[in-house]
Parts: C-alpha cells; structure tokens; sequence
C-alpha cells in the first residue's frame, strides 16, 4: 500500500509540473523549482514503450562536448529527473542529454567545467554510497542519490551537491521542453506532452475558445522563413554545422 501510495503521490507531483510547464509556455523559461522532487515512478523498461520511443532511448548519441563516460552518467540523471510514466514519454525520449551536451559548446560553454567535475562527483558518491557507477544502480537507488544532491547531503561537490543538482535539472527541463532545433525535444515529445501545439502563424477563431483542440505543427519556430533567417547560434561540432533535427 505504501508504495503505491509513493507511485501516486509521484504521477501526481509529474502532472503538476506538466500543468504548470504548459501554462507558463513550453518556450518559457521554467523556474527549477517547478519540477517533480526526485523518487518514485520507476523509468519505463523498453518494450513498454512504443517503437518510435523505444528507438530514441536506445539508439547511440554521438558526442560533441561530453565523454562517454560522462554523457552515460549524465543520461541516466536526465531520465530520472523527468521520467517516463504513464503520463508519457520523458527526458530520455526528448533527448535531454543531447540538447546538454551540444549546448555545452555553445550557450552552455560556461557550464563545461561544471559539469565535468559534477558527474565525476556523482559516480564518486554513488560508489561510495550505493556501491556501483550511478548508470549501473537501480532506478530506485538513482533516485536516492538524486535526492540526497537535491538536499545538499551528497558528499564531494564543489561548492555543494544541490548546486550541480539545480544546473542539471534547470536544463534537462530546457532539454525536455525547447524548440528542437536547440537538439532536445526529439519528435516534438515534449511539446505533446503538454499539449503545446507549436508555433501558429493565423489562429482561427474556433481555436481561441479554452476547449480548442488544436492540431500540433510538429514545426520549429526556424522551420517557418519569416524566423529561419535570424537563427541563433548553436554549438556546432568539429569539421561542421549540426542541421535541425540532427
């Protein structure tokens, strides 16, 4: 009873962020204390999820910015802070990690050090506190770890574990939520989830009533001519560009 207790109290914490995600705007920026605390609904195994989800979860990112070492640990945060239920796909489908790690060449560059020294000090701590790589626990004992960074009782941070754990969780929710031509948001997931419909050039009248079931574009903003020729920059990989989608 207790744990499903836990698992209601966790769908319930999810489907307020996403209340809340969606009313400010999914291009807004999301106070970090907006999402869900860490610690419950356990990620989604693969074959629960449909082949298109399946497909972006386990299929291979190619690095820019992050080492593999670093990128599995940072993968594996991402889809805990924002994980996969019942309510829908999560971080991992929306390929958090991958908006990270290309912005940490570009808007995100500040934040290289910060993240290079942070994972380090969360496998260090899972080690020593649950006995294995964070990536190698399970969803429960990543969840633990989380939440002991999220009160600043994780050891071997610098300046503290809940300072890394606010950076992270700020951009996963970047990740999950931006326009995808920023390189998370695959497939739109996180638009969806929320029931951002995109960007709408005319809205109909029929479309402004509170009930409106609006089709989603599934369009960047830079998929539109009138925004595609003032693109911001974006970090770019060695020897060339990263086109949308990529």
């Amino acid at each position: 009873m207790a744990e499903k207790a836990d698992d209601q109290r966790a769908t319930i914490s999810r489907r307020e962020l996403l209340k809340r995600v969606a009313f400010g705007g999914a291009a807004a920026s999301v106070p970090v204390k907006m999402l869900a605390p860490v610690g419950a609904a356990p990620v989604a195994p693969l074959e629960t999820l449909t082949p298109q989800a399946a497909a972006v979860t386990s299929a291979p990112e190619a690095l820019e910015n992050l080492t593999a070492v670093e990128s599995s640990t940072l993968e594996a945060i991402v889809a805990r802070l924002i994980p996969t239920d019942n309510t829908g796909p999560g971080a991992a489908e929306a390929r958090a990690g991958h908006y990270i790690d290309r912005a940490l060449g570009g808007a995100l560059s500040a934040s290289r050090e910060v993240y290079r020294a942070g994972l380090v000090a969360v496998d260090r701590y899972a080690r020593s506190s649950k006995g294995a790589p964070f990536p190698q626990l399970s969803s429960q004992d990543q969840d633990a770890v989380l939440s002991d960074m999220e009160m600043n009782v994780a050891t071997g941070f610098s300046p503290d574990s809940s300072t890394f754990f606010n950076v992270v969780r700020a951009h996963t929710i970047q990740g999950t939520f931006c326009d995808p031509y920023y390189g998370g948001n695959a497939n739109f997931v996180g638009w969806d989830l929320i029931g951002y419909p995109g960007v709408r050039l005319a809205v109909a009248a029929d479309q402004q009533r509170l009930d409106a079931r609006v089709t989603p574009t599934h369009r960047s903003a830079y998929d539109y001519t009138m925004f595609s020729k003032k693109k911001p920059a974006r970090a770019r990989s060695e020897g060339g560009g990263m086109r949308h989608g990529d």
